[in-house]
Formats: C-alpha cells, sequence, structure tokens
C-alpha cells in the first residue's frame, strides 16, 4: 500500500529504462508446471507479498520466489532492485508496470508466461493487487490458462484491521474512496450504513478532510482507528470516535501512509407491528404447521419475543411479569433469578 490515490500515478516507473538486471547473486529453482502436450515445461505467474515497511518481513520464501524468477514485474524497478539487494538477489531482470501501463505489461506477462517463463509480480509495498498493479495480470492469466500462485506476505489493511480494535469477523475492504463528486458521496453513505467494519486507504495529505466527510455520513461516535507508518519506526494507531479523530488530524500535519478502519453502523431495532406478526403465523398455519411451530419460527425470523408472537396468535394481549419480565403462554415467569 503507498500513500498516493492510484489516479494520481501519472508517471512511468524504473529510473534510466524499463528493464533491469545483472550478474550473480542467489538464485533458487522457480516455477513452472509440466505441459501435457510434448512435455514441454509451462511458465506460471507468482504473485510476490513484500514488505510494507519494515524491510525484515520479506519472508524467506518471497525471496526465494524473486530470485528464481525468469523476470519480475514491478511498480518501481529502483525500489525492487533495492529491495532485492537486501536480500542479495541479484541477476534478474526487471519490468516496470503501474497503472498507467498495466493492461500491455500484463499481456507482456502471460506471453513471457505461455513461452515457459516463471513471472514474478511485486509491488512497491503488499500484495499485487490491492490498490496496486496485479489485478489485470491475474485476469489476463487466468484468461489465458495461465498458472497462478501466490506468495502471501504483508498486508497494510489487514495488519491495520487486526491492531484497530475494532471487530474484524466481518470487514470490508474501500481501497481509496473516489476524491469528490457523486461517487464519493455514494461511498461514504455505504460506510454509514455499513454493518461491518470497513477499511480504506488515504493519502495524509487527504487524511482529515476524509475523516471530516466520515464525521458528517456517520456521525460524532462512530468508532474509528487511524493506522499510520505500519511496520515502521515511526508507527501510529489513534483509536476514538470521529469527532476525536477529526481533532486529532487537525491538529497536526499526518505523515506517512494512512490506513482508516470504521466500525460498524449501530443496531437499530425494527418495529414489528402486530399485522405482520399475525400474518407470518397465518401463513406458517395454512401450510400446516402446528400454532407452536409456527410462533417459534416467527419469533426467530422477526427477531420478536415468543411471548409476543403467541399472545398475537391466539388474540390475547401480550402480557407482563414484575419489574418488565416477560409471561411465557400459561403464565410462567421467565427469567434468570429466583
Amino acid at each position: 500500500m503507498n500513500d498516493r490515490d492510484p489516479s494520481r500515478t501519472a508517471r512511468a516507473r524504473g529510473g534510466g529504462g524499463d528493464t533491469q538486471g545483472g550478474g550473480g547473486g542467489v538464485q533458487a529453482a522457480g516455477g513452472g508446471t509440466q505441459a501435457a502436450e510434448g512435455g514441454r515445461t509451462a511458465g506460471v505467474v507468482v504473485l510476490v507479498g513484500t514488505p510494507i515497511g519494515n524491510l525484515g518481513d520479506l519472508s524467506a520464501r518471497a525471496a526465494a520466489a524473486l530470485a528464481g524468477a525468469t523476470v519480475v514485474y514491478c511498480e518501481d524497478t529502483r525500489r525492487t532492485r533495492a529491495l532485492m539487494a537486501h536480500a542479495g538477489i541479484t541477476g534478474v531482470p526487471l519490468r516496470s508496470m503501474h497503472a498507467h501501463n498495466e493492461r500491455a505489461r500484463a499481456a507482456e506477462a502471460v506471453a513471457a508466461a505461455l513461452a515457459g517463463s516463471t513471472v514474478a509480480v511485486a509491488t512497491d509495498a503488499g500484495m499485487p493487487g490491492v490498490s496496486d498493479p496485479g489485478e489485470q495480470v491475474v485476469a489476463a492469466a487466468v484468461e489465458a490458462g495461465v498458472a497462478v500462485t501466490v506468495v502471501p506476505g504483508p498486508s497494510a489493511p489487514v495488519t491495520a484491521l487486526v491492531v484497530s480494535g475494532l471487530p474484524t469477523d466481518r470487514f470490508c475492504f474501500e481501497g481509496f474512496l473516489p476524491r469528490s463528486g457523486a461517487d464519493r458521496r455514494a461511498r461514504l453513505e455505504a460506510i454509514a450504513g455499513a454493518d461491518r467494519t470497513t477499511v480504506c486507504f488515504e493519502a495524509p495529505g487527504r487524511a482529515a478532510a476524509t475523516l471530516r466527510d466520515l464525521l458528517d455520513a456517520c456521525g460524532p461516535d462512530r468508532p474509528v482507528a487511524v493506522a499510520r507508518e505500519l511496520t515502521k519506526l515511526h508507527e501510529e494507531v489513534w483509536r476514538g470516535v470521529l469527532a476525536g479523530a477529526v481533532a486529532w488530524a487537525e491538529a497536526g500535519e499526518v505523515r506517512g501512509e494512512v490506513v482508516l478502519v470504521v466500525g460498524a453502523a449501530p443496531r437499530r431495532a425494527v418495529e414489528v407491528d402486530d399485522d405482520a406478526i399475525r400474518a407470518a403465523v397465518a401463513d406458517r398455519r395454512a401450510s400446516g404447521e402446528r400454532t407452536r411451530g409456527a410462533v417459534d419460527a416467527v419469533a426467530a425470523e422477526l427477531g420478536v419475543s415468543r411471548r409476543r408472537v403467541y399472545a398475537i396468535a391466539v388474540g390475547q394481549a401480550p402480557a407482563t411479569g414484575p419489574a418488565g419480565n416477560d409471561l411465557g403462554a400459561r403464565g410462567v415467569l421467565r427469567g434468570g433469578g429466583r
């Protein structure tokens, strides 16, 4: 993940040319699967996860995949060459692939794989295809019948999610929000109503403005975590609610790669009227269910108490016991106390 909106990636990557190579260095057995026709070795596309800020997070398997590749397609040949040099890898040609040439490079990479090459795909940071080049390469490879495999690595969205302190059982990744207009408003409204945690990227210079927009859409009390410089020396995670996050972001300059993690919308009780309950029970009884089974099913389906459903089903007014405890169909007090 990088501190830019992909729409702003306007320049071609690779200082001093698209292809970089050299001599000597670490080598590893690389790729290919045995083709069925003629015994020729078919190539493969390997997606390689790279560190999002700490070089120590480059796995041994990722280093081996880069060392064993016939060619590596990457965002910035200078950054990937530095990463490979850190791992002692030289002699592997590098080809730049960024937002503005990915379609052409994807066709080139797939052609190389079809010819038997092991094609590695890496980005400046994180997993290829996640708000970075890689998606079109995989689509083209799948279309051409080329094998695609993954060497998993660091991921900024998942890293921010698990450190946020917000629920992780269900979440949605939004990437970079649209910068303006109806598309941005629609995305903000979707986040405001989401019943799961939302993760999105933002450039540091726009973090405060996006937090303000989220506050307007979601309200001041929506939980949020703002993670910046993850895995780096100055890593910071701010946790609180949107009103506090806006104040924090506006109090000083936000620097480094930023990931926003927004909590789910608060659950609101949906009022179910008696007529809806009565109709639901009637439908089930008309299909042959006994009253007891229909009551149980409708209570679970509509999220209302069984006592209320039963009372409506038999034409009685719901009854309550002491301190508001529900009474069952036979007047038996339901509760945990004695």
